[in-house]
């Protein structure tokens, strides 16, 4: 197996355990004397073992030797940096890396679960990770002075997808590396078009991703899809000025390599941007009446996550969705029918019926089974009234409510990521071979072992189908 990213290491593995601490009410001569004698540049303020504050050489300097004052009557407390930014020992180290760029820090105090000292990360330990890792990635995207400069940026994040395909990375760390890095790219060109552009623009709107982008199990080939959902009482004008910033975002994300969707599903397109109020109105027309177009625009947004901008709008829209799912069951059935337009390409006694393509036999993976078990887990996920996650997460929501069986949930996460592994693959051939990333995998390249594992996952397929059929009656739309 090889060495996993660090990305989603928890940061308390890399934490400084044995810390030098201080009481709030010890005067600054010792503060500085346990400086020296550790030769450290910064001493954590507790009171009764729980982190309050932070003392550094800067402090030092800053608040006492520049102002004059008497270092041995000045207390701990009184020039400690406060509220102390402090974060979970369990979080992951992507989130630490991201919380001290932000806020422009050199230290990150952690704590435990029950809110006590566990331990000091600071940038240096984060800076030893970062070459040729995720984690470089993440402060270089967010230090990015423009939006011209997110272009490598980007084509560095496809290009460290390839490395770790080819290193073997387990596909859900990579599937969520991707979605990570993808992520930290859009919230920096927003912030940077938003910035340079508009920098009047109102706060009351939220930036959605939808589709694979929004259950962040984006690939090598996925496009974008996005929308917006702004205030209801938006003034006219401001209602204006979110087109405008709408066409920039979106053509400043086709500037730096993203791909536009070709069906359109992109914040720029106004059916795309709308107020609260109105989408609540689409989304209860797309749900009450299952026409073809209304339940792959309906599917689309039941994926929908929320990465920028003014969060109850899209935690309303959430709620909106669920409400819409549950008064309309007519529409999941006619989304499971949908599903099963998707055969898996077995033919008898197991063999797959391949395409020939440029002389290869290939199958197209997605249409193959990655579809049928994204969006019949989804159908499922929505019956039951669950919402969010990635495919994995829903199958286990759907295993602990019953909904599907323990063996049947494993066969389906197997399936699922044996599928998406195998995508991957071809992409990264695709690439290699000097073309654009696909979904068309080579059968030929495929030994004996690996095109087993590929059949019995497509008999996985084939038989949540027939589950799928059951479940929803799909016989009785016929």
């Amino acid at each position: 197996m090889k060495e996993s990213t660090p990305f989603f290491r928890p940061v308390g593995t890399l934490a400084r355990r044995e810390l030098v601490t201080c009481d709030a009410q010890q005067t600054v001569t010792d503060v500085a004397r346990l400086m020296h004698e550790h030769g450290i540049s910064g001493v954590v303020v507790c009171d009764a073992g729980r982190p309050e504050g932070i003392v550094t050489d800067r402090d030092l300097r800053g608040k006492v030797l520049a102002q004059g004052r008497d270092p041995a009557r000045t207390r701990a407390a009184e020039i400690m940096s406060t509220p102390l930014v402090t974060l979970a020992a369990e979080r992951p180290l992507h989130e630490a890396l991201h919380r001290m760029s932000r806020q422009g820090i050199h230290r990150l105090v952690l704590t435990d679960a029950d809110g006590a000292l566990a331990g000091i990360v600071t940038a240096t330990d984060l800076m030893r990770l970062q070459a040729h890792s995720a984690l470089g990635l993440v402060l270089d995207i967010e230090q990015a002075p423009s939006v011209e400069a997110l272009a490598p940026l980007h084509a560095k994040v496809q290009a460290l997808v390839v490395d770790l395909v080819r290193q073997g990375l387990p596909t859900a760390e990579l599937v969520r590396t991707v979605a990570r890095l993808n992520d930290q790219v859009l919230v920096r060109l927003i912030e940077l078009v938003r910035a340079q552009q508009f920098p009047r623009l109102s706060d009351r709107f939220a930036f959605l991703v939808l589709g694979s982008e929004g259950r962040c199990e984006q690939t090598l080939a996925t496009d974008q899809d996005n929308a917006i959902v702004y205030a209801d009482d938006l003034p006219a004008d401001e209602v204006q000025t979110q087109e405008r910033f709408s066409h920039a975002v979106i053509d400043a994300l086709i500037g730096i390599g993203v791909p536009e969707c070709k069906g359109g599903i992109m914040a720029k397109n106004e059916a795309w941007r709308r107020s609260l109020g109105d989408w609540r109105r689409t989304l209860d027309r797309w749900f009450a009446t299952a026409t073809p177009e209304h339940v792959m625009a309906g599917s689309m947004f039941f994926d929908m996550r929320h990465v920028y901008g003014d969060q109850s709008l899209s935690q309303a829209l959430q709620q909106d969705i669920a409400g819409a799912v549950s008064r309309n069951a007519p529409f999941l059935a006619h989304t499971a029918a949908n599903v099963l337009h998707f055969a898996p390409p077995l033919g008898w006694f197991g063999r797959i019926k391949a395409t020939r393509r440029d002389g290869r036999r290939t199958i197209d993976v997605k249409k193959a089974g990655l579809f049928a078990i994204t969006e019949g887990v989804k159908v499922l996920a929505q019956q039951a009234g669950h919402t969010g996650g990635d495919t994995r997460e829903r199958i286990a929501a759907l295993v602990d409510a019953k909904v599907l069986g323990a063996g049947v949930g494993r066969e389906l996460t197997a399936a699922f990521d044996l599928l998406v592994q195998l995508r991957l693959r071809a992409q990264v051939e695709a690439i290699e071979a000097g073309g654009e990333p696909a979904n068309h995998l080579d059968l030929g390249r495929m030994d004996t072992i690996a095109t087993a594992q590929l059949v019995q996952a497509l008999r996985t397929v084939q038989s949540f189908g027939s589950f799928l059929e059951q479940q929803f009656q799909i016989g009785a739309l016929r």
